[in-house]
């Protein structure tokens, strides 16, 4: 394919970035989609930094662990054996499969959620993958299984944490969106709940919130104390995960802009960006090129993931050096609600978004949501002291 990218600052997957920025043609990199790689990137450093967090409240003694029974010397059980079985097949009838199946690096988000693949790698590296889990059981297993105990702190579940929140995560994003946008939905509901764009950061954390607060009560997690780790957290995802919106073009960007610029040493991209090859292929086609993601936004538009993306690791450094001075339980929380709530709340102003045109005003969904959480922000700064100033770990 021609090298069409040698002036463009959009990404819709790796292959583009590395010929652009190393002249690496790799076509297999066509699957990694750079939001989804940014995304990634931000779970794992997020979760490195909630660790960091637990591990020190629990020196404060505001967490204590859990036992658990464990049971090693066991050989593997058939559900071991079959989850190994699918998670291979799959990475082989989509991922290994996808570099012997004609044009299916061409389209590769058609090419996942389509029923094509290859079945003879799928089922070799599904039975490669079943057979070193039963070889992995086999070498630990004891003549007699043994029982053993074991203390399990906070931190030791970040994985789970992780793992609840990209997956509830992304399910309140998709839910919220679709609500936002019913009219879309209707036309097209499979296309809309499959799709990979079409994401709402509210109906995410909301979502994964809940899911979170049941697992923490399930294993005795003190909930307030959990919330104020994850606090400058998630401002930190936030502000990571826009990174993939900003670099991707995902159609997550502001309204028209045409005024001058407030400062003239002001780069035009950070003012008014044009989004030329987005992902979503939205715009006009730029005058030359050939193949896909040909487009751009004529007029241009404010660039609001570059400004949530300043704005939030800002907001993350107030939290992280707040969360040392803040004794009260649930007073940081209280901050991040509120930091969180004003700066979505005025970016709404200048993005692209749905209005609810029946209520007065016409907000935004963000816009009522961070509303909301401003005013709980607040209630939580002021009645933190007679609401958890005798917390314990014990209590939730």
């Amino acid at each position: 394919m021609i090298n069409i990218y040698f002036a463009a600052k959009m990404y819709p997957n790796l292959y583009y970035a590395f010929k652009d920025l190393f002249g690496i043609d790799l076509p297999g990199l066509r699957l990694v989609n750079t939001f989804g790689f940014f995304v990634a990137l931000a779970f794992i450093a997020s979760a490195w930094v909630l660790t960091l967090e637990l591990r020190r409240k629990e020196n404060l003694g505001q967490f204590s662990y859990t036992e658990e029974d464990i049971v090693i010397g066991k050989p593997a059980g058939f559900s071991e054996l079959l989850t190994n079985f699918l998670l291979g097949f799959i990475f082989g009838f989509k991922i290994i499969g996808a570099f012997f199946i004609d044009d299916a690096l061409n389209d590769p988000q058609a090419f996942i959620l389509s029923g094509r693949g290859s079945l003879p790698f799928g089922l070799l590296l599904g039975g490669i993958s079943a057979f070193l889990k039963w070889r992995e059981k086999n070498r630990q297993k004891l003549e007699k299984p043994e029982k053993r105990v074991i203390r399990i702190w906070p931190h030791d579940r970040v994985g789970d944490f992780v793992i609840y929140a990209a997956a509830f995560g992304f399910l309140g994003a998709k839910i919220f969106h679709n609500l936002e946008n019913w009219n879309d939905f209707v036309k097209d509901p499979v296309g809309s709940l499959v799709s990979f764009s079409g994401l709402t950061f509210y109906g995410g954390l909301i979502c994964a919130g809940i899911a979170i607060i049941w697992y923490a009560r399930k294993h005795r997690i003190s909930v307030i104390h959990l919330c104020d780790a994850m606090a400058p957290t998630m401002m930190f995802a936030y502000a990571a995960g826009r990174i993939g919106c900003q670099v991707s073009g995902d159609g997550d960007w502001g309204i028209v802009n045409l005024r001058p610029k407030p400062f003239s040493w002001l780069p035009d991209w950070m003012w008014a960006y044009h989004y030329p090859h987005n992902v979503v292929g939205d715009g006009q086609p730029i005058p030359g090129c050939t193949g896909p993601y040909c487009n751009q936004l004529v007029p241009p538009v404010y660039p609001t993931p570059l400004y949530e993306i300043i704005a939030c690791f800002i907001l993350f450094f107030v939290l992280w050096y707040f969360r040392k001075r803040m004794k009260i339980a649930g007073q940081i929380s209280g901050l991040y609600l509120i930091l969180n709530g004003v700066e979505r709340f005025f970016i709404e102003k200048i993005r692209v978004n749905t209005h609810y045109e029946g209520l007065p005003f016409q907000p935004t969904q963000a816009e009522l949501i961070s509303l909301i959480m401003v005013i709980g922000g607040v209630l939580l700064l002021v009645k933190a002291k007679d609401w958890f100033g005798k917390q314990t770990p014990a209590l939730k």
